[in-house]
């Protein structure tokens, strides 16, 4: 490559052992090492990143700028080395000097900056939007304690905190010189200029800094890198001295010590006030130091803020950084002496909300009471824009428009008064898409309808995407490797050209490397939960995944009660049930959220029962692997024969790990809903397991819904559900389950297990008799694979890019390969 001499590498390579260590290579440790390569590495990443720079300056290159309070990246060595072409050549060199690069990728930590989708997504965007060679970056926060390590204690949960080591992360670079100052607290004094103009002045405030840290984002081919931009909080003073010469040194320090506090730890308990006013200053403190900097290098080319929005495009991803619409308000007006009008033309014109979520109780308000406290002069300007807001809607609509109002205003009326956050970023925002085709539709007939009759063309639909970088060529290798050996390289960097793959349907010897290959990464992953969990699961039965966030909408528990059946009618009925069969579950349960949590102790009590029942778990095993996280799932993903998408339809916002899943091979089972419906018009339904109630049929029972009927009506059910109710599962703590079986047969279950626990089982059969064919199975699996290049999120970014943002690859086409 043009970019790279390894000669170099192998130079920086020993110099930072001898003069950075200062150590010989014999006494270096394997984090030592770790660390010297990803800085040879990292050398040059920077020199492609300045390249980058100077080209989107030559071409005076729109941008966009991506906020979100997570991003899930993962491992960056193994990606970078991909990326620049150069793993192959890095692990030969590596191998002359006694080190294995496969085991070096080991030791490095994920860096704990998300929580699930969302960042995974992020990350996912970023890493298209660098392989496209569009100038994009992302904002987020520096979290000193990311999501937190699940440990699993006699079948509970147990949170531990995760400390990523960010300050000695070799992929983290602090920016020392520079810094943003923010206001915080105070008050507003109403004043008026010389000119008599409303001049509110904002006093009595605290400030504290946001000091920006970069990980560089590597594109497939090399030609391009971006950025990340991480922000942490620092105090405005390392401390009082006066306080400090006065003897009070614990007094003189809290200061520093509760700014800091803002980046210690993602998503802070909101359960009581201090958690609550934590999470929304965090939420402020991103889209301050973000439009802060992105503010500072537009004026670096240009001065015009009239024409802010022709140069720079900023996303929202969901409604955490919505606070930008009044952030950038208050920087236009109150900094730039933009009036009202041009300053809100301009933020319509450059903002652009996702949204993520059907269920209301996510979408997130805020005290009033709270806003007034923390950001004053933010909570003016949301009372302003709403005021213009509702009378351009009286004014639009002549006759009674009070429910409308009550419906779209910004702030809730109530024992309390909220701010609205969706609706904020919903007005101020030029567009508003889905993430999935169905989800994108129930946005503008169910959740907003009004805002969607008021502004019909500003909806839209960008279906998630995931990288194939990541998602197949770094964490499915050998897969990688058929492909490329089959139909070339450029698949990489244009996931559609995997359709090719379909002309070897029919081919045996394809079909039996193929089958090879997923038979290796199942042997790899059962070696990987012997030595993590102490259970052995045989390779040759079917692995049935379910790795996700654990949450009642995603239907775990339907899972769980599918698994009593089976083993009810293995232990009691003396039942063949077609090809053994191991359930294998990953994901954790939000702190607070006792029902998730409840629901993993039930897992570990089927496993437990299951597992050590000599008549049963030559059949059927059940295993749970904590800590879900990235380097979990690029174990998971590659080994999956069935992958379970089984959220009650209407409540998944799209889902990407359906279509990691799939791309690697993977039979989905799942249900109408979210991104499972365009994957389904992908693969075929002869490809698929779909199965339960579809989202009108889900509007049309809940209102009626009795969950006895059902069970009256399916035997196997009937069983299943008396087995959770009678402790079998819980000898030893009696009663522990019943919460569940309350919850399963109460009419007011919104998530329907009852409803669609036949179709369910009836498929799970259907499986087991399928994969007992084992070419039909492999074909089934190579369509899955060869028909996902739709998913790749260089379509999605694409689509962003030329709908949304108004960016374009900053090289062309023929100087791309």
């Amino acid at each position: 490559m043009a970019y790279f001499d390894f000669t170099g590498f192998e130079v920086s390579f020993h110099q930072y052992v001898k003069y950075v260590l200062g150590k010989p290579l014999a006494d270096a440790t394997q984090k030592d090492l770790l660390n010297a390569v990803s800085y040879a590495v990292g050398k040059y990443l920077m020199d492609i990143h300045f390249d980058t720079l100077e080209r989107h300056e030559k071409n005076d290159a729109k941008q966009v700028y991506y906020l979100s309070m997570e991003f899930l990246i993962g491992r960056l060595l193994s990606t970078n080395l991909l990326n620049l072409g150069i793993f192959d050549v890095c692990a030969r060199f590596l191998k002359k000097q006694g080190i294995d690069l496969e085991k070096l990728v080991e030791q490095e930590q994920d860096p704990a900056l998300g929580n699930g989708g969302l960042g995974r997504l992020a990350a996912c965007f970023l890493d298209s939007l660098a392989s496209l060679d569009m100038p994009g970056f992302g904002y987020g926060i520096n979290y000193d304690y990311g999501l937190f390590r699940q440990e699993i204690v006699d079948g509970f949960q147990r949170e531990k905190p995760v400390y990523w080591l960010n300050r000695s992360s070799p992929w983290l670079i602090r920016r020392s010189g520079e810094q943003y100052i923010l206001p915080i607290y105070g008050k507003i004094e109403e004043t008026l200029n010389q000119e008599g103009k409303y001049t509110p002045m904002w006093t009595n405030q605290k400030l504290f800094i946001g000091r920006p840290h970069d990980i560089l984002v590597s594109g497939h081919g090399g030609r391009t890198v971006n950025r990340l931009r991480l922000f942490s909080a620092s105090a405005s003073e390392d401390f009082d001295i006066n306080i400090f010469n006065d003897g009070d040194y614990i007094k003189a320090v809290s200061r520093k010590i509760r700014s800091e506090s803002i980046t210690k730890i993602l998503y802070p308990s909101d359960s009581k006030q201090v958690g609550k006013e934590l999470r929304l200053i965090q939420e402020y403190f991103l889209v301050a130091c973000a439009l802060r900097d992105i503010i500072r290098n537009y004026e670096a080319r240009h001065t015009d803020f009239k024409k802010f929005h022709e140069r720079i495009a900023i996303q929202l991803n969901d409604t955490h950084p919505a606070l930008a619409v009044a952030e950038l308000m208050h920087i236009l007006v109150d900094k730039k002496n933009m009036a009202w009008e041009n300053a809100w033309d301009v933020t319509v014109k450059t903002l652009a909300f996702t949204n993520h979520t059907l269920l209301p109780e996510a979408l997130e308000t805020w005290p009033v009471s709270l806003l007034e406290k923390v950001i004053p002069r933010h909570l003016q300007i949301i009372y302003e824009i709403n005021q213009r807001f509702i009378e351009s809607i009286k004014e639009r609509f002549k006759n009674d428009t009070s429910g409308m109002i009550a419906r779209m205003s910004i702030i809730q009326e109530g024992d309390e008064q909220q701010v609205r956050m969706a609706n904020l970023a919903i007005i101020g925002s030029h567009s508003v898409n889905g993430v999935a085709r169905v989800h994108s539709d129930l946005i503008k007939t169910r959740l907003v309808p009004e805002f969607y009759s008021l502004w019909p063309k500003k909806f839209n639909n960008k279906t998630n995407g995931v990288t194939p970088r990541r998602w197949i060529v770094a964490c499915n290798p050998e897969l990688a490797k058929l492909i490329t050996d089959t139909i070339g390289r450029r698949w990489i960097a244009d996931l559609d050209l995997i359709w090719e793959l379909e002309a070897f349907q029919d081919d045996p010897g394809f079909l039996d490397r193929f089958r090879e290959v997923k038979q290796a990464n199942k042997i790899s992953l059962a070696k990987y939960i012997k030595n993590t969990v102490s259970e052995t699961v045989d390779p040759l039965s079917i692995f049935d995944i379910q790795a996700k966030r654990i949450h009642e909408y995603k239907r775990q528990l339907l899972n769980a009660l599918h698994i009593i059946h089976l083993y009810l009618s293995i232990s009691e009925d003396k039942k063949e049930t077609g090809a053994p069969r191991t359930f294998i579950f990953a994901g954790k349960a939000a702190p607070g959220y006792h029902t998730a949590k409840l629901i993993i102790k039930l897992i570990h009590n089927l496993a437990k029962v299951i597992n050590n029942d000599p008549q049963v778990n030559q059949q059927l095993k059940v295993i749970f692997l904590p800590d879900y996280r990235v380097t979990l799932a690029e174990r998971l993903i590659p080994a999956a024969d069935v992958s379970e998408q089984i959220s009650t339809a209407g409540m998944e916002a799209s889902g990407t790990g359906n279509m990691k899943f799939a791309m690697n091979g993977a039979l989905t089972i799942g249900t109408m809903d979210g991104a499972n419906i365009e994957i389904l018009d992908q693969v075929g339904k002869d490809n698929m397991y779909i199965f339960g109630l579809t989202v009108e049929e889900v509007t049309v029972l809940r209102p009626h819904y009795q969950p006895r009927e059902f069970v009256e009506k399916d035997e196997r059910l009937r069983r299943v559900i008396y087995a959770l109710r009678s402790d079998r599962f819980s000898q030893d703590e009696p009663g522990i389950f019943r919460p569940l079986y309350n919850t399963l047969m109460s009419p007011g279950d919104q998530f329907l297990n009852c409803a669609d626990f036949s179709a369910y089982a009836d498929s799970q059969e259907t499986i087991s008799k399928d994969f007992m064919d084992t070419a039909g199975w492999s074909t089934k699996a190579l369509m899955n694979t060869a028909r996902t290049g739709t998913f790749s999120s260089d379509r999605t970014i694409r689509a962003y890019a030329d709908e949304i943002w108004g960016i374009q690859s900053q090289i062309k086409d023929k100087d791309r390969w």
